[in-house]
């Protein structure tokens, strides 16, 4: 199910506008509650959730105990604040795109059948930096009992996310028809053509330079380098998952670096060093951004924000649309995110899964080289 939700989700999209005249108001109004609802459930489990997430994968790493280790946490927090920044000056460069769409009033648009919220029981920073530090202490300490932990944190949240995006085709239809509804959609689809195409563009070409800068600058040498992690690429893309590809990719990688840096970088880093989701979500915010009238972030706010989005790489699970799921409160609380824009950049995500993964995996290759770089000139 998770591999075809592209698809599962452009056929909901195509129904609803198929049938959308034949579709009583009530019904709509139902299943815009029934979205609103689901997203609430969904904010409402996700401290819970990148606790879990993020405790795993610190425990996961500090067990290892070697200085290598500590070497990837600082280098794949610095690569993903650099995708993350990258991607302000070009999500600045979408946002002066003619993307304005002309929406109603609030009060005009579809409204909810009922209203629905949780309360908020505890903020997503506080669970964020609570499993960042409980699972590096425990690890240290305790790491018989952090192992333990950390796999039972591990069955739940398959669970728990797994349940999580079977709901999401249902949570996606209610805002589209709220959006088709309030004469939103027409434009959208052209309009984020050219959004699809300059994310994907991005994330190749800084892919490209990677490679081309940690080889030298020499093209052979990084169009090889290239060319032995194809086939992982197009697994990724396939599978829409960084883990389904796993394999791959560290046999590709052994053939750009050596056999046990591979077998140490690609397993750390497998869920947590995302470059293409780096570049994608930001982007994409920017685009919806611009497509519901909202002033762009200041640098300034741009910076706390990627602050919050590169340590929350930590807590996302390399499954189709775990990038955005745990990335939606930081978008609603630091870029003033609605429901209607939680559920556009969550749709545009998932059609666009595919091609991050893809560059996720390839990106990690990358990253395997810097480092395997590095110990080369700290032994030399």
């Amino acid at each position: 199910m998770f591999r075809k939700m592209p698809i599962l989700l452009l056929l909901v999209i195509l129904v609803i506008a198929l049938l959308n005249p034949f579709i009583p108001l009530l019904w709509k109004s139902f299943f815009y509650a029934l979205s609103l609802t689901i997203k609430s459930v969904i904010i409402f489990v996700l401290p819970l959730l990148i606790f879990m997430l993020l405790f795993k994968t610190m425990a996961t790493l500090t067990s290892k105990a070697t200085k290598i280790i500590f070497l990837l946490l600082g280098a794949i927090v610095i690569s993903n604040f650099c995708s993350t920044i990258l991607s302000y000056f070009v999500g600045h460069g979408v946002y002066t795109l003619d993307l304005s769409l002309s929406l109603p009033r609030e009060t005009e648009g579809l409204q909810p059948l009922w209203n629905f919220s949780l309360p908020k029981w505890i903020g997503n920073d506080i669970a964020l930096f609570a499993g960042l530090f409980l699972g590096i202490l425990l690890s240290r300490f305790r790491p018989e009992v952090a192992k333990r932990v950390a796999l039972s944190f591990e069955g739940f949240v398959k669970v728990l996310l797994r349940f999580l995006m079977a709901l999401i085709p249902i949570f996606i239809a209610g805002f589209i028809m709220k959006l088709i509804q309030d004469k939103v959609l027409e434009n959208m689809i052209v309009s984020y053509a050219r959004i699809f195409a300059i994310v994907g563009l991005a994330q190749f070409t800084y892919i490209f330079f990677l490679y081309f800068s940690l080889n030298n600058f020499q093209i052979k040498r990084a169009l090889e380098c290239i060319k032995n992690m194809l086939p992982a690429t197009i697994s990724g893309f396939g599978s829409m998952s960084s883990a389904a590809a796993l394999p791959l990719t560290l046999i590709a990688t052994e053939k750009n670096t050596e056999e046990n840096l591979a077998r140490l970088v690609i397993p750390a880093t497998v869920n947590v060093h995302l470059i293409g989701d780096c570049l994608a979500i930001p982007i994409f915010a920017f685009a919806v951004l611009k497509t519901f009238g909202l002033a762009e972030p200041t640098f300034l706010t741009y910076c706390v924000f990627a602050f919050y989005f590169v340590i929350a790489k930590f807590s996302v699970a390399a499954i189709p649309g775990g990038g955005i799921i745990v990335m939606l409160p930081i978008l609603e609380s630091v870029l003033g995110f609605h429901s209607s824009m939680s559920s556009l950049i969550t749709a545009l995500y998932i059609f666009f899964d595919p091609v991050i993964t893809a560059a996720n995996i390839t990106g990690n290759g990358a990253f395997a080289l810097l480092i395997h770089r590095i110990r080369q000139k700290i032994l030399t």
